[in-house]
């Protein structure tokens, strides 16, 4: 059976430390790459095989966007969306919809109750119950269903990997990665989700987020980096990390679930980040510090922004430790 990185392919990223005693450790593996796809350091084995989860999107959307699917603005950060189910988000998935000639049931994701507290407050307060809009990948799935409408595709069988754009989006994340895909699987919101490796990830996001740069890139492409930097809280959701880090840096971020993340920066500097443990507290800290590292960002910028994103260890109400970085990771550092 094929698998991701063994614990011995792995090292400790991040420790969570409670007065003065290493309560948790969180093991995986790190990668950064430069602008060529060469890469640049490593902690663990880069190429592990993983899942690559919600950091896939802005490729699901680039296969929709070359299927014909007329996105603009924010519309297409909410096809790269992993959100929080807000009353703005819910809203503009709508529109999606209808410009697609389609409606909420059409979505082949799971219902879901909004992650955002005062939406999910007023639709309980309304009598309302879980929707398929609220869930985190609707924009995804709007996108996806609004290419089957412009090709005459079958909308019910979409999330199918056989489907003429699930095919499509196989060829897009082989092009961007440079790997051929060789496992399939089936992810959280039902659609197909292909094995890559870390390595091959954070390829992938490099060449994305060089694309508004580079003459030679896919317009395309150029049009998911430039939306998911100009309509951040359409990503994820204001204040989150994702956001806060496209809003104060200009570096593309993406989560995505079982402790993956992605960051690049606008000259190619990216990092990809896999948990083992399938945690992600802590990813955003070793993310941007190796991208401080190898020069992508400024101490400045990385001092600004660690307090926006990091949440304390909490003893009653007053804090007591804090999530850092491991050991092995300082010495990579040094």
């Amino acid at each position: 059976m094929p698998e991701t990185l063994l614990s011995s392919q792995a090292v400790d990223l991040i420790v969570v430390e409670r007065n003065g005693f290493i309560e948790s450790r969180h093991r995986g593996a790190a990668v950064v790459v430069d602008a060529s796809g060469d890469i640049v350091s490593a902690l663990g084995d880069p190429h592990g095989l993983i899942y690559p989860r919600s950091t896939l999107k802005p490729f699901q959307a680039l296969a929709s966007m070359q299927s014909g699917v007329p996105l603009r603005g924010a519309e297409v950060a909410l096809a790269c969306a992993s959100h929080i189910g807000s009353a703005e988000h819910i809203e503009l998935a709508k529109i999606m919809l209808s410009k697609a000639g389609l409606a909420e049931d059409d979505l082949g994701c799971p219902t879901a109750w909004p992650a955002h507290e005062g939406t999910r407050i007023d639709m309980v307060r309304d009598g309302e119950g879980k929707s398929k809009l609220a869930f985190n990948c609707s924009g995804k799935h709007t996108a996806f269903l609004w290419a089957c409408t412009e090709n005459g595709w079958d909308t019910k069988t979409y999330l199918s990997p056989e489907h003429p754009l699930q095919q499509r989006v196989i060829e897009v994340v082989e092009q961007y990665a440079g790997e051929k895909i060789s496992h399939l699987g089936i992810d959280g919101c039902g659609a197909p989700v292909p094995v890559i490796s870390l390595v091959g990830l954070a390829r992938a996001i490099s060449k994305l987020a060089q694309a508004p740069g580079n003459k030679h890139s896919e317009a395309r492409a150029a049009t998911i980096a430039t939306a998911m930097l100009d309509y951040p809280w359409a990503v994820q959701g204001h204040t989150l990390p994702n956001t806060v880090v496209m809003e104060d840096l200009g570096v593309l971020a993406k989560l995505g679930a079982e402790g993956v993340l992605v960051l690049a920066a606008p000259n190619g500097t990216a990092v990809a980040v896999k948990m083992l443990d399938g945690s992600g507290r802590g990813s955003d800290m070793l993310g941007l510090t190796l991208l401080e590292r190898a020069g992508a960002i400024s101490a400045e910028q990385l001092a600004g922004i660690l307090p926006k994103i990091s949440r304390p260890i909490l003893g009653g109400a007053e804090p007591v430790g804090s999530v850092r970085l491991a050991d092995s990771v300082m010495e990579l550092l040094d």
